[in-house]
């Protein structure tokens, strides 16, 4: 009788164990710790500034709205593609990148189109923007570099070798002249050794001698003439408004006009009548005040808070530190660009070109930021996997 009952439940423990094992396959599958609340809100997000630029540029020559929405296919295409193999594994193929990206740099010097702050290189009708690239590549190799850092947090060389590999990435966005990339490069490095622990005399020190190396660019004239004249107009407001203080001024008006609940969508006075210079640009902040008012500008920030927020979780949530620095690169890349960008739109922070993530026209700034928040994505679908 026992041998019996036996040979009747074995083959049901067998069963047992093979859903048991299937079910532990199952749980490991990246794909099933997909979150959908950070696709949700960059989508959402990234539909709120087709609609921008829509209202922002019609009736101006040129297809605005189609580039970007072209730029947005191509950086649905490429954040695809890196949801396809484990964050991980791009450890490897770093050193590579970072030396492209200085080669790319390099060459728009030569055969790059200066248009305003910033250098392109022309690919037929693809416009490439190494600088906006470069953001996404330094959160790359400060990750990987701190993560693989055998230093003493407390040692002066914790900070030094990082310095090491932005300097030559910041130099060379500073000379296209975008001193405000080169202000994203350095925030994402000065929160990454931040989080690293490296010792705060250290930091501090760091910060002194950016802020030292600042004053010093305007001393000895270092900085073109319209930067300094917009960080003048930061400080005199109510100054001269007719030449590098009249970007600051239409701004404020159309905010301040759009009151509560705005004009309308396309109806924005001061976006129609293109009394608000790169409207469409850097200044897109006033098209959201001026037509959605105060509420549509609230809705934005607070998409842009909920996807904050997410970030961290999988900053917090990530299986490794390489994991932690990653998602915390891209979140302060994204922040510092949205307190910035709104910051001068309504004039508490200088005018530096920076443009508002996922809303700005610009198809190299909206494929880098998709491409930043799929790593995000990789990083939370691989917190449980083994490489």
């Amino acid at each position: 009788m026992p041998e019996r009952l036996g040979r009747v439940l074995m083959p049901k423990v067998s069963e047992r164990r093979q859903s048991e094992e299937m079910a532990k396959r199952l749980e490991a599958l990246p794909l099933r710790h997909l979150d959908m609340a950070i696709p949700s809100a960059t989508l959402f997000i990234v539909a709120y500034g087709l609609l921008m630029i829509y209202s922002a540029t019609r009736g101006q020559p040129g297809s605005f709205l189609l580039k970007q929405s072209l730029s947005l296919v191509l950086g649905l295409g490429l954040s695809g593609a890196l949801l396809t193999f484990d964050y991980r594994r791009l450890k490897v193929v770093t050193p590579f990148v970072y030396g492209f990206i200085l080669l790319s740099l390099l060459a728009v010097f030569l055969w790059g189109e200066v248009k305003g702050a910033g250098r392109w290189i022309s690919i037929g009708p693809i416009n490439f923007q190494p600088s906006e690239y470069a953001k996404l590549v330094m959160i790359l190799v400060l990750a990987n570099v701190l993560s693989e850092s055998k230093e003493n947090p407390e040692s002066p060389r914790s900070v030094l070798v990082p310095l090491l590999w932005t300097l030559p990435v910041m130099f060379l966005i500073f000379l296209q002249p975008d001193l405000g990339t080169a202000l994203v490069v350095a925030a994402i490095m000065l929160a990454l050794l931040f989080l690293a622990g490296v010792r705060m005399r250290h930091w501090l020190a760091l910060v002194g001698a950016g802020c030292l190396a600042f004053l010093c660019g305007i001393f000895f004239r270092v900085f073109k003439e319209y930067q300094v004249k917009r960080l003048l107009v930061f400080f005199n407001q109510s100054g001269d408004t007719s030449a590098a203080g009249y970007q600051l001024a239409q701004s404020k008006i159309a905010i301040g006009s759009g009151q509560v609940l705005g004009k309308g969508l396309t109806h924005g006075t001061q976006t129609n009548l293109n009394f608000t210079p790169e409207h469409h640009t850097d200044f897109i902040f006033s098209v959201v005040g001026e037509e959605l008012g105060l509420l549509g500008a609230l809705v934005l920030i607070a998409a842009f808070c909920y996807l904050f927020w997410r970030t961290y979780q999988v900053a917090l949530n990530s299986r490794d530190l390489y994991g932690t620095y990653l998602a915390m690169g891209v979140l302060t890349m994204l922040a510092f660009q949205v307190v910035v960008n709104i910051g001068m739109a309504i004039g508490i922070m200088p005018i530096t070109g920076i443009p508002l993530p996922f809303i700005s026209y610009g198809g190299s700034s909206l494929m880098v930021n998709l491409m930043a928040v799929s790593l995000v994505m990789n990083v939370n679908m691989h917190r449980f996997s083994q490489l």
